[in-house]
This record gives C-alpha cells, sequence and structure tokens, in this order.
C-alpha cells in the first residue's frame, strides 16, 4: 500500500492577487400565482334516443282498494299461517324439551342405580378378596404352626439322643468342668509337680554330690566297703 504524506511549500512567488473585478447586474423575474386545477366535471354519455313522456290520469292503471284486497288476504293469510307453524313449533319444541328432561331425569336415575350396584359389586368383591386373604391367612398360619410343631417334635427327637452325646464330647474336650477340679489340676497339681520336681533335682544333686566325694573318700583311702554303703545309701 502506498502512503501520501503532505509537505509545505512556499507558493507566494508563483501566486498573483486578482484586483480586477468584472462587470455585473443583479436581474430580478416574479412569476404569476400558482393557480390550482378546477375541478373534473361528471362524465355524461352523450344522449342515443329521443325522450318520450306520458300522462296517466288516477283510475287508469287500477284501483287500489280493489287491486289490494287480494294481496292483503294473501299476506295475512301467509302470516297467520306462518304464525300457526311457529306456535305449533315453539309446542312441538317445548313437548320435546319435556321428554329430554323426563329422559335425562330417567337416564341420571339409571345412572345412579348403575352407580350403586357397582358401588355394592365393588365392596361384595373387596369383601370376598378380604375374606379370601384372610383365610389364606389363617391357612397358612396353621400350616406354619403345623410345621413348628413337626419341626419341634423332630428337633425333640432328635436332641433327645444328641445331647447326651453333644454333652459328653464337650465334657471330655473340657469344655464343661468341675471348677474347684479345674483349679486344682490347672494351678495345684503344675505347683506341685513343679515344687516336687524341684526337691527331686535338689535331692539328686545332694546325692550326686555325695557320692562324688564319697567316691573321692574311697579312692583315697581304698576302702571299697564304704563305696557299696553308698550305693544302698543311694538306692
Amino acid at each position: 500500500m502506498y502512503s501520501y504524506r503532505a509537505i509545505k511549500q512556499n507558493l507566494k512567488l508563483y501566486l498573483e492577487e486578482l484586483s480586477d473585478h468584472p462587470e455585473d447586474a443583479s436581474v430580478g423575474c416574479q412569476t404569476d400565482a400558482f393557480l390550482d386545477k378546477p375541478a373534473t366535471p361528471l362524465f355524461i354519455p352523450a344522449k342515443s334516443g329521443k325522450d318520450v313522456a306520458t300522462q296517466i290520469e288516477e283510475g287508469e292503471l287500477f284501483h287500489f282498494d280493489t287491486e289490494v284486497q287480494p294481496v292483503l288476504e294473501v299476506l295475512i293469510g301467509k302470516t297467520m299461517e306462518q304464525a300457526l307453524l311457529e306456535v305449533l313449533e315453539e309446542e312441538e319444541l317445548a313437548s320435546l324439551r319435556a321428554q329430554q328432561r323426563a329422559f335425562q331425569e330417567l337416564r341420571n336415575a339409571e345412572l345412579v342405580e348403575v352407580q350403586r350396584l357397582e358401588e355394592q359389586e365393588r365392596r361384595h368383591r373387596e369383601e370376598k378378596v378380604r375374606r379370601l386373604k384372610q383365610q389364606r391367612e389363617v391357612l397358612e398360619n396353621e400350616r406354619v404352626i403345623a410345621e413348628k410343631i413337626a419341626a419341634r417334635g423332630f428337633a425333640q427327637q432328635y436332641l433327645a439322643d444328641l445331647l447326651p452325646s453333644v454333652y459328653n464330647t464337650l465334657r471330655e474336650q473340657g469344655y464343661f468342668y468341675d471348677p474347684v477340679q479345674r483349679d486344682i489340676e490347672t494351678g495345684f497339681l503344675p505347683w506341685l509337680m513343679a515344687e516336687v520336681d524341684n526337691a527331686l533335682e535338689k535331692r539328686e544333686i545332694a546325692l550326686t554330690v555325695l557320692d562324688s566325694e564319697f567316691r573321692i573318700l574311697c579312692f583315697l583311702l581304698n576302702i571299697d566297703n564304704l563305696y557299696f554303703y553308698t550305693v544302698k545309701v543311694k538306692n
């Protein structure tokens, strides 16, 4: 893209001021006022025929009172007939409305009776279901009780021989014991055996020491009788 930059130049040497004015004159013109357009006249087509006129005197064509009587009779007859038809139609509509109201009342009564019978049937059905449920619950309870009684009898019969053997086994394994006997076996007898072992060990040590001393003495004195005496004492 190209960029432009404005550079100021001194143009006084090349400019010349024009001081001469040409001759001029002012001229005016006034126009007329604007006139409104006149209204467009109505279009009237040109006549293509001739105008003809005639004069009818009173009573020449028809007599109103005489000629209007059949027309009035027809109008009045039609009016009365239409009125009678409308009255009959209204009576028929009223009769239909009464029949409709009676039918609606009968239908409502039948609907109420049907609803009552349906409600009664529903109550009977619910009562039947409830009775069947109660009967099933009673039978189920009787079955459970019978099973419990049978299980109890079987358990008693089975445990009659099982309990003694179990007690004997547990007693042999040491689960049932006499506290005094257990205390003696676990406390006193181990202590007694330990004391006896200590005493025997001390006696054995003493006899061993005594035997060694006698052996040394016999060896030194060369006395065999003392050795036999020591053996007897040891035994």
